[in-house]
């Protein structure tokens, strides 16, 4: 047996192509904007509504979390509770895609419409994360 083989037996993946690419692209997704929050924080704390306390703290934990969300859905025994971590995580930055649909003049380089988008495409994204906490996608673990 293989190494790389080894390594895709212990991940545990899903059954199916379709599964195993909504897997790796949830996990790419969220690593990727995670580590923007790192490289462009600017863009996120232009987003945070102004009432909201401790915007550079909020944009790097955030950023963090979605890291960490995105490596561990790879991750079979983490699998599900980063799953419901990253929709907990979607909904607690959603005040953010509402501000910016709401104040468009702040976003001036954004079209409204685009903004008003953005808000339907998350429940899209909070399905994507819920749908990697189902039974499809966690296998009964085997007791080693």
């Amino acid at each position: 047996m293989t190494v790389i083989t080894r390594f895709f037996n212990a991940m545990q993946l899903p059954a199916g192509w379709w599964k195993k690419l909504v897997l790796f692209g949830l996990a790419g997704f969220f690593i990727n904007v995670g580590v923007d929050h790192f490289v462009n924080p600017d863009f996120y704390l232009n987003i945070m509504p102004p009432s909201f306390p401790l915007h550079a703290e909020a944009v790097y934990i955030s950023g963090f979390f979605e890291i960490v969300g995105g490596i561990c859905v790879l991750i079979p025994r983490l699998r599900k509770i980063a799953g419901w971590g990253l929709v907990a995580l979607l909904v607690a930055v959603y005040p953010a895609n509402i501000y910016m649909a709401i104040n468009p003049q702040a976003f001036p380089d954004i079209p409204l419409a685009l903004l008003y988008v953005r808000l339907a495409f998350q429940f899209l994204f909070f399905y994507w994360a819920y749908s990697v906490t189902k039974p499809a996608y966690n296998p009964v673990l085997q007791a080693s």
